[in-house]
């Protein structure tokens, strides 16, 4: 803060007051707000009407906020800063609070809407007092003279901010939607807080170092989460982990013998247990045909398992018993 913005911080702020006070005495201001009013511009050049009914919308929050907020959004993109963006936030939550509280407290009426000639209309409900379409031209457009880079850019800028806002109070006038010590008011309430704003870099610049902080941690935390992602090395021909749990074996159950009726035989049958198998019958084990020693022997006799008997090498002739011999011819 210069000794110049100083200077005019206290200037302005001193010419706000004095409006503020010959309305509240109503003075010969109101006086002039009462013969503009009843001149009634609007009936004298009409041809005008339609041009500065979109004139106006210069001064209209909304969409001054959204084009002044995309070119800000462009210069922080190349800048790599967010410091225009919160410096636009920071001005528009000042213009609310301010001119917001002073509408509100006062109240006034505006001239479509005026009960009795010569009064000031204040403290019956109204919101007009000071003109929120003025002071918003000058802080949306002197935000771009404000955060001009270059001396020359900011000459010019400050220049065209300064035709806006004044072109849209002076409509607002013509169009008779307020008095002109609202628009009087509105100009300066706008150049306060314009002329405020190197009060807020501090805190600006410490919002854009948390928001900037806050975007880092966001960044390792995620880049932390993708080399995180779990990786199972499995080598070549060694056995691969299983994704399903393996299915409990089973006990093997014992050696069940079974004889066939009346054909003298007995056979084995065994269960195996194999996984994924369970209560599978494994193939049929036939003994050989058992021989009793004894004539008159009958019923069945019990033989060891094919597993459990011990291999005898056969002796003399492999011949089958009962078999013919072979003659040479």
């Amino acid at each position: 803060m210069t000794r110049t913005r100083l200077a005019l911080f206290g200037g302005t702020l001193a010419f706000y007051l004095a409006i503020v006070v010959a309305v509240l005495l109503s003075t010969g201001l109101v006086t002039l707000d009462w013969k503009i009013m009843l001149f009634r511009p609007y009936q004298q050049w009409p041809e005008l009407h339609a041009f500065l009914d979109y004139y106006v919308v210069l001064g209209q929050r909304g969409p001054t906020a959204v084009m002044v907020a995309a070119w800000l959004g462009w210069r922080s993109w190349r800048q790599h800063t967010i410091r225009p963006l919160l410096t636009l936030g920071a001005a528009l939550l000042l213009l609310n609070a301010t001119v917001g509280a002073v509408k509100i407290g006062l109240g006034r009426l505006g001239p479509h809407y005026a009960t009795q000639i010569g009064s000031a209309e204040l403290f019956a409900g109204g919101d007009i007092f000071p003109s929120g379409h003025t002071a918003n031209a000058v802080v949306t457009w002197g935000i771009l003279a404000y955060l001009a880079t270059t001396p020359r850019a900011r000459r010019y800028l400050s220049a065209l901010s300064a035709v806006v806002a004044l072109g849209v109070g002076l409509t607002t006038v013509y169009l008779g939607t307020h008095w002109l010590s609202d628009v009087l008011l509105g100009w300066a309430a706008g150049l306060l807080i314009l002329l405020a704003l190197p009060w807020c870099e501090p805190p600006i610049a410490r919002a854009e170092a948390a928001i900037l902080s806050l975007r880092d941690r966001l960044r390792e935390q995620l880049r932390a989460r993708r080399r995180l992602v779990p990786s199972l090395p499995v080598a070549t021909g060694g056995p691969r982990p299983a994704l399903f749990p393996q299915q409990p074996v089973a006990a093997e159950e014992p050696v069940r013998e079974t004889v066939g009726a009346g054909s003298g035989r007995t056979a084995s049958v065994r269960t195996e247990s194999r996984p994924g198998s369970e209560g599978r019958l494994a193939a049929p084990l036939t003994a050989p045909r058992a021989h009793s020693t004894h004539a008159g022997h009958t019923g069945h006799s019990t033989h060891a398992v094919r597993s459990e008997r011990t291999p005898v090498t056969p002796a003399g002739s492999r011949r089958p018993p009962h078999s013919r011999p072979l003659t040479g011819g």
